[in-house]
């Protein structure tokens, strides 16, 4: 499997010098005219992310099955805050047969782990700081 950006090399190759700059430049446009995804990471660097996202995602190796794995990427998608991510990964969990159901737990797993990572990082202010505002003695989690 190629990516867009390989391909997007390979004919600005073929091409001469000034064709081959003008594709360049148009090529990373997107149609609203702001820069393609990836476009300040060197090429070098985009074929070792592509090929690693490939292995991830496509290896007849993995040991996920593809419904969990995309699971798994909309919960890791919202607490990494990649817009992308989520939209895409929601869009292959729906083709690959997730239901609303399942895509709603994967959202309340993300929700779950940032709020404990805010209350992990107040915790390590509070102790910084030496303050304790509401002691607590009992159960972290009363009914």
């Amino acid at each position: 499997m190629e990516s867009k950006v390989a391909s997007q090399e390979t004919e600005a190759k073929a091409a001469g010098p000034e064709q081959s700059a003008a594709a360049s430049e148009s090529a990373s446009l997107r149609s609203d005219g702001k820069p393609q995804s990836y476009s300040m990471l060197e090429p070098k660097m985009r074929r070792i992310y592509g090929q690693f996202y490939r292995e991830v995602y496509y290896s007849e190796s993995k040991h996920l099955d593809t419904k969990t794995q995309e699971l798994i990427s909309i919960a890791a998608s919202l607490v990494a805050k990649c817009q992308g991510c989520i939209d895409g990964h929601i869009r292959k969990a729906l083709s690959v047969g997730a239901t609303e159901e399942e895509i709603s737990e994967a959202i309340s797993i993300a929700l779950a782990i940032n709020a404990a990572a805010i209350v992990d990082l107040t915790d390590v202010a509070a102790a910084n700081l030496n303050i304790n505002h509401f002691p607590s003695e009992g159960p972290r989690f009363r009914s």
